[in-house]
């Protein structure tokens, strides 16, 4: 699909949170499609995950990036998260430390963090 822009958004897998961040990153970056990697509490697993058990993340990320030409990362963290359930200011610490740990991993690409609020509006940080 060389005409169509892919990006890819490392989100938790509550369903609430998935929508609000499709549109945005499609607005922020410029692309069609968003590869959604999914998991609980992905802004915190990231950061603080030792590096061997981000392997199969790394990989579905690696796969964004071969396959479909993803040239953007997205971490999100959100309101409410059972996968991660700690104040909006520690998500916001996890997701700019993923942030800067996805930045070092992939310094060609561009890396954003995201923060869904409680009336599930998405926000970047």
């Amino acid at each position: 699909m060389p005409d169509k822009k892919f990006a890819t958004a490392l989100n938790c897998m509550d369903g609430r949170t998935q929508e609000p961040v499709i549109e945005l990153i499609k607005r922020d970056a410029n692309v069609t499609f968003v590869d959604m990697i999914t998991f609980p509490g992905m802004d915190g697993f990231i950061a603080s995950a030792p590096d061997q058990d981000l392997t199969q993340i790394l990989k579905m990320i690696n796969i964004s990036i071969e396959k479909h030409g993803s040239g953007h990362l997205y971490v999100v963290g959100h309101y409410d998260c059972a996968g991660n359930p700690v104040s909006e200011e520690e998500h916001k610490k996890h997701i700019s430390q993923s942030v800067q740990r996805l930045k070092q991993l992939y310094p060609h690409l561009t890396v954003k963090g995201i923060w869904v609020d409680e009336t599930w509006n998405a926000h970047l940080l």
